[in-house]
């Protein structure tokens, strides 16, 4: 490069310097815009909620708007728990399909379909289990209705991820047991879903931490009790943390206000353990 080339580099790499700085500079700001009120609210949340926790809280039920919050807690393992036994068969199997089997036109249209689902607003999937369930078939507010209508709505993040993390996986390791001479029911389930596992276990624990989170369709199906769950799937309500945030917040009491805070506390802490844990086994999964 001659001299007066090397002088006309000059302002041009002058120039991307400042491109590049300004850039960082908005990057910065756009990430603080963000993250500011993501950690006013964990703040506000982590102070008043660490305060009003106490082990009567775990021990007992709610009792008008005070007490613990024992029955919250339960109905919510109960109706995650049962989201995940009904989704995570469905989910699974769906994204086997659509990753092996899923190329002709049948596999694009439940794409499309998984896509839609994923689309549709939580309130309306719980309209739809409140006039199908709830009032169609008559099961009043119950468990099942709760769980079946989560369950709708992790199905497609499952089918999905598993999908994804199945197509991520050689060709060749399906080629050589093919060339073996193995059956498609043995190359799936003993070679390529075993090594797939951990990316389907992050999917399905994802979908746990969507359902933990979930309000609106449960208002329609679950409903709401100051009782420990039963046993009984359907005709009988069952509480739930997410209510106690929505509905006891509002209320102009301070003992509501402290276990509104508190269940807000425990719902962030139980996403925050099943995101880390997701992250665990997806990077686990990508250094193996």
């Amino acid at each position: 490069m001659s001299v007066s080339q090397a002088a006309a580099e000059f302002p041009r790499l002058g120039y991307r310097r400042i491109r590049a700085r300004v850039g960082w500079v908005f990057t910065v700001l756009a990430f603080l815009l963000v993250a500011a009120p993501l950690l006013d609210i964990i703040g506000l949340v982590a102070v008043r909620g660490a305060s009003a926790i106490s082990p009567q809280l775990f021990m007992t039920v709610t009792n008008g708007i005070s007490g613990g919050l024992l029955n919250a807690i339960v109905g919510t393992f109960v109706l995650s728990g049962g989201a995940l036994a009904l989704g995570v068969p469905v989910g699974v199997g769906a994204g086997i399909y659509l990753a092996e089997f899923g190329s002709g036109p049948l596999g694009a249209t439940a794409r499309f379909l998984s896509d839609v689902l994923t689309g549709i607003p939580s309130i309306v999937l719980g309209y739809f289990s409140y006039i199908t369930m709830v009032i169609g078939l008559g099961w009043q507010f119950s468990a099942l209705a709760g769980a079946i209508t989560l369950a709708l709505m992790i199905v497609p993040y499952i089918a999905r991820l598993t999908e994804l993390t199945l197509r991520q996986l050689p060709i060749s390791l399906r080629e050589s047991a093919y060339a073996l001479g193995a059956p498609p029911r043995t190359v799936i389930f003993r070679i390529v879903f075993p090594l797939a596992v951990p990316g389907v276990l992050t999917g399905v624990l994802l979908a746990l931490a969507i359902s933990v989170g979930e309000t609106a369709p449960l208002i329609y199906t679950a409903g709401w009790s100051n009782y420990v769950w039963n046993g009984r799937f359907t005709h009988q309500p069952i509480g739930y943390l997410t209510y106690v945030i929505w509905s006891f917040i509002n209320q102009p009491f301070a003992s509501a206000h402290a276990l509104a805070f508190a269940a807000a506390f425990l719902v962030v802490l139980i996403v925050l353990a099943i995101n880390l844990t997701a992250r665990l086994l997806l990077s686990g999964a990508q250094s193996a």
